[in-house]
């Protein structure tokens, strides 16, 4: 990552930064029972799409539901069934910053993402 504590050399990294680094950014505490399931001490794991989150904070608070898109360009998620009307009276999805949300299920379809999960369990 970067080594400067100015403010603005933090604000010019994450601006500049590329995609592979940008998935750093949507990181999302685990539930305790997930963790728990897990068998791991780990707080937070990458949010993707197809994962169950629940918002822990804003206008959406107490709201859960599956992840439909992560957009890496600003770190937030859209969620399912998470909405605003628009102008034209039309539903919008939210986007929610990945620091308001934690993880309840993960999605283990993809055979990378198990064996990611399978070695936070060998870790322990």
């Amino acid at each position: 990552m970067i080594e400067s504590a100015k403010p603005r050399k933090q604000r010019k990294f994450r601006l500049t930064a590329p995609m592979h680094i940008r998935q750093n950014f949507v990181n999302a505490h685990i539930s305790k029972t997930l963790a728990a399931s897990l068998g791991t001490k780990r707080r937070s794991i990458e949010v993707r799409r197809g994962d169950t989150v629940k918002v822990m904070a804003g206008d959406n608070r107490g709201k859960s539901g599956k992840v439909t898109k992560v957009n890496l360009h600003n770190a937030r998620i859209l969620i399912d069934g998470i909405t605003v009307k628009d102008a034209k009276n039309k539903d919008v999805m939210v986007q929610v910053p990945a620091c308001n949300v934690y993880i309840t299920e993960l999605d283990l379809s993809d055979k990378l993402r198990k064996a990611e999960v399978d070695s936070l369990r060998a870790k322990k």
